[in-house]
């Protein structure tokens, strides 16, 4: 079974992914993850983020690995465990540049597609749309952006010890949206097969019951 998870930032995605591998007993891949990884592969480089053929290059060049039960998901940059660096804020702003460069998009919808093919739950923004067109289930996250905001706040202030302020991380979020849904190469839509569910006042257990029926 293959389950698709597609939403903008902070739409709970990856925790919700976490919890149906875990229930579904399947593999689970963090597709953002893989962005991120490339994002710091160019930092460390000191690839020019704006030179697209070049971070494409990268992209297809560098050994990007999942490894790890739902709970404990390992990313791993050419051997290295990157799990906690590339959730640091120079990696997410990079992410959000390298993401939407079409070569990059293209190298990792190749790897997402040999990584998941004999089943598995994996997040993104174009994985029901173009990673996995035909995936079995097919979901659609989102909330309003204030409540997304809030969310990405308090989860940067406990994981990533940000310095953003609330206002600027609603600012980054909305941009982030923008970005996502008006790029040229994969952006961000909902599929139209795909089970949409608005989070907004709902608790992750709520959100989990509802997918966990629709899969059922």
């Amino acid at each position: 079974m293959i389950i698709a998870i597609d939403g903008p930032s902070a739409s709970g995605k990856s925790t919700l992914g976490r919890m149906l591998a875990r229930a579904l007993k399947l593999l689970y891949l963090d597709t953002g993850s893989m962005y991120r990884a490339v994002a710091l592969a160019a930092i460390d480089s000191q690839v020019d983020p704006s030179d697209a053929e070049a971070v494409t290059e990268l992209a297809n060049g560098i050994d990007i690995d999942l490894q790890g039960d739902p709970d404990s998901l390992k990313v791993l940059l050419a051997g290295r465990d990157v799990t906690e660096r590339i959730r640091k804020e120079d990696v997410t702003a990079m992410s959000s540049v390298v993401s939407v460069i079409p070569g990059v998009r293209r190298a990792m919808v190749a790897r997402q597609r040999a990584m998941g093919g004999r089943g598995a739950v994996l997040n993104g923004r174009d994985i029901g749309t173009v990673v996995f067109p035909d995936a079995d289930v097919k979901f659609f996250l989102t909330a309003v952006p204030e409540e997304r905001a809030e969310r990405r706040f308090k989860e940067d202030q406990m994981t990533a010890g940000s310095s953003a302020t609330l206002t600027e991380t609603l600012a980054d979020i909305t941009e982030r949206d923008k970005r996502d849904s008006t790029r040229t190469d994969s952006p961000l839509k909902v599929a139209e097969d795909a089970i949409v569910i608005d989070s907004t006042g709902k608790n992750i257990e709520q959100v989990f019951a509802e997918m966990m029926e629709r899969i059922r």
